[in-house]
């Protein structure tokens, strides 16, 4: 049994679902930067993408849906993943913070307060904070 195989469909699902979400991110302005590229390497060996579903999502990310995550904490990873991609080529255009605004509906923030999530999610991204910091400092803004 290889170690895919301990995982269930499920939860390989719901991991290229995110990966092609973020493949989506770093495509909303048409390339994929080597930057990107190099987050996307890192990104898809986390979530135990394959080499062989890497390059299927790549052609086809836009048909995957957006799964929100059950968790709170489940969804403020995604939406840390999501945002330092946005970041990534320190280029934040307004195509890509609209698209992460979308994405952040997507992962079940509430349209009133998703602007002042994801702005203050790039800002944190921008800091350089790592999960654990990012996670809090987002729940503490939520109080």
């Amino acid at each position: 049994m290889g170690f895919l195989d301990l995982f269930d469909s499920g939860f390989r699902r719901r991991n290229q679902d995110h990966f092609a979400a973020i493949v989506r991110v770093a495509m909303s302005d048409g390339i994929i930067s080597g930057q990107e590229k190099m987050f996307l390497d890192r990104l898809a060996a986390n979530l135990y993408i394959s080499e062989d579903d890497y390059k299927r999502i790549l052609k086809d990310y836009a048909s995957h849906p957006i799964n929100p995550p059950n968790s709170y904490d489940e969804r403020l990873e995604r939406l840390y993943d999501l945002a330092r991609m946005v970041y990534v080529d320190h280029h934040l255009g307004d195509k890509q913070t609209a698209m992460l605004k979308r994405f952040g509906v997507g992962l079940g923030f509430t349209p009133a307060n998703v602007g002042y999530v994801v702005d203050k999610a790039l800002k944190l991204v921008q800091a350089g904070v790592d999960l654990e910091t990012f996670t809090k400092e987002i729940k503490y803004m939520n109080r």
